[in-house]
């Protein structure tokens, strides 16, 4: 028997494979998709030790949606809070369910560890280092919205965090994007996937840097994206840190120089912090659809783990239906 199909990592994607749940992901977004509830009969976990909304319900929802039964396990469900090393609980927990999606915010070996029997899919809802479900959500996003990801520029402003590192893994093995990471001083990118992102990105032809100042305004993008200043779950040391963030809030003065951008949050937002409420709630925030993506993603991540059939109505991955947003109405 093949081993289980996994989603630890980003890096457990191939080039192909990461297309493919981003079309199928496009194709559920715009209703074009077919299927016939392929994980019916199939017990689907879901582990969260952390605060969702949106994750949660996205793979919740989207295995009731393809026919799945869900055990749900809270933060103090598992034996992991006493002790039991995480193998063992991988393995017995492959078992018992067919497919396991886990939010710890732990670091990832933690998942690692129990994707290791080889028997059950393990997808990554979110560890400490990596938010890969984001970042395809986000391409499906993008995709949706665009219709092509060819030749786009994104400005990302924030704290290189979980999110910021797969949007980089994503975006580096897209040919002809352009990544601008502006992250604040001491809270940049891991280097360790700055420079993957910045090797898939020589091979694909794709451009990935990062700064650590706003200034000069950078202009000329598609995309403007930030997260919270706070990630969820997380302290930071110094007191002082909110001033240090400041420059790099999202206000309306980006679009001077970037007049048809879309605005991107992955949520929860704080109006104020680092984004302003203009912004996040204008005509040219997505933010909520690319919430809502999450489902139709997190619906394609989960036929692919099981490898369902994953076609459109026309017999084949949609990549939606070619005419931008910006064409329909003008942001602002």
């Amino acid at each position: 028997m093949s081993a289980a199909r996994r989603l630890v990592s980003l890096q457990d994607l191939s080039d192909g494979e990461l297309e493919r749940i981003v079309r199928r992901g496009v194709a559920h977004s715009a209703g074009t998709s077919v299927h016939h509830e392929p994980l019916a009969g199939q017990v689907v976990g879901i582990y969260f030790a952390m605060t969702s909304t949106r994750t949660r319900t996205a793979f919740w929802s989207s295995a009731l949606r393809l026919g799945a039964h869900v055990v749900n396990f809270g933060p103090a469900d598992l034996q992991t809070n006493t002790g039991e090393a995480s193998s063992d609980t991988g393995r017995v927990l492959a078992g018992m369910l067919d497919l396991l999606v886990a939010r710890t915010g732990r670091p990832t070996g933690e998942l690692e560890a129990w994707a290791g029997q080889h028997r059950m899919p393990v997808v990554n809802a979110m560890t400490e280092e990596e938010h890969p479900t984001q970042a395809l959500a986000d391409l499906t996003t993008l995709r949706r919205h665009f219709g092509s990801l060819d030749g786009l520029r994104v400005l990302y402003a924030g704290e290189g965090n979980n999110t910021a590192s797969a949007l980089a893994l994503a975006l580096g093995r897209t040919p002809g994007v352009e990544l601008q990471l502006r992250t604040p001083p001491g809270y940049g990118l891991d280097p360790r996937f700055l420079e993957l992102a910045r090797g898939h990105a020589r091979r694909s032809g794709a451009r990935v840097e990062e700064s650590h100042r706003m200034e000069p305004a950078p202009g000329g993008f598609d995309v403007v994206y930030t997260t919270r200043w706070q990630t969820t779950g997380t302290t930071k040391p110094d007191p002082d840190w909110r001033r240090t963030f400041q420059p790099f809030q999202v206000t309306r003065e980006l679009w001077r120089s970037s007049p048809d951008a879309v605005f991107m949050h992955d949520l929860p937002a704080h109006r104020g912090e680092e984004v302003t409420a203009d912004v996040l709630d204008g005509p040219m925030s997505i933010a909520f659809q690319q919430a809502e993506n999450k489902m139709h993603s997190a619906m394609a991540v989960l036929e692919w783990c099981h490898g369902a059939p994953m076609e459109d109505r026309a017999g084949s991955a949609a990549a939606g239906d070619g005419r931008t947003e910006s064409e329909k109405a003008s942001l602002w």
